[in-house]
């Protein structure tokens, strides 16, 4: 049910997403830390860029004979593929790519379909991934048409498995499915990535922040965020905000 918070104004489950909005549409007023201007700021983000090259899509098989923490990583495609196999998704649909490296495994999974994989990695006899460690956000900026990515953990008692679930949404977008009704825990990861990312978690109970206060403006980390800062006081010291603070350059 919609409810309004009075004339004129947006019902109260738009609010996310019109703070996000707001966000978006703000002009960026600084980029680094400590008033550096140059190369002197190495202290946070300001658009540093540390490269790597981009880890290709994995091919069968998945499991190395050399590296023991692959092993299983076919076991659990074989059973999800299966699982899916009479599902009105099919796993090459739904699953648009498949990652290994340093010994994880990692499917990235279409965001219209992310509820229907975790379903079947907790409920399957072959998969049983009881457990989801939570949902963490990670922004790429230059990632552009998926610059929102929320990774989901993955752990299995009864096979003693872990395994990684990854899922995307545009900036323009940044709208996800929640994965509350499968994962209830997820509810205060969902507010957490909302709270410092702004991705809109669809379908999650209670969408609120978490770690900032209410009428906090933007979503603090992500790294276009402009990193000012608030004093932080101390057993009576008072540590200024990064944008106070001395200047390297």
């Amino acid at each position: 049910m919609s409810m309004s918070n009075g004339a004129g104004q947006e019902p109260a489950e738009d609010l996310p997403e019109r703070a996000g909005r707001e966000r978006l549409d703000a002009p960026v007023e600084r980029t680094g830390m400590f008033g550096a201007g140059g190369t002197g700021d190495t202290s946070g983000y300001g658009r540093l860029r540390v490269r790597r090259t981009v880890v290709p899509d994995a091919e069968r098989p998945y499991t190395d004979p050399d590296d023991p923490r692959t092993e299983g990583f076919d076991a659990v495609a074989d059973a999800l593929e299966g699982a899916m196999a009479g599902a009105p998704v099919a796993f090459g649909d739904a699953v648009e790519r498949v990652v290994v490296d340093r010994g994880e495994l990692t499917l990235h999974v279409r965001r219209e379909h992310l509820t229907e994989v975790l379903r079947h990695c907790r409920d399957d006899a072959g998969l049983r991934f009881e457990l989801c460690l939570g949902a963490t956000g990670v922004h790429y900026p230059d990632d552009t048409g998926r610059e929102l990515h929320v990774s989901y953990i993955l752990r299995s008692i009864t096979h003693n498995r872990e395994i990684r679930v990854e899922t995307c949404c545009p900036d323009a977008d940044p709208h996800i499915p929640s994965a509350a009704g499968v994962y209830p825990t997820n509810d205060w990861h969902e507010r957490e990535a909302w709270d410092f990312f702004g991705i809109v978690f669809d379908g999650h109970p209670s969408l609120t922040r978490i770690e900032m206060p209410d009428d906090w403006h933007g979503h603090p980390q992500r790294k276009d965020y402009p990193l000012g800062g608030i004093p932080v006081e101390y057993r009576g010291a008072t540590v200024p905000p990064p944008d106070e603070r001395r200047s390297y350059a």
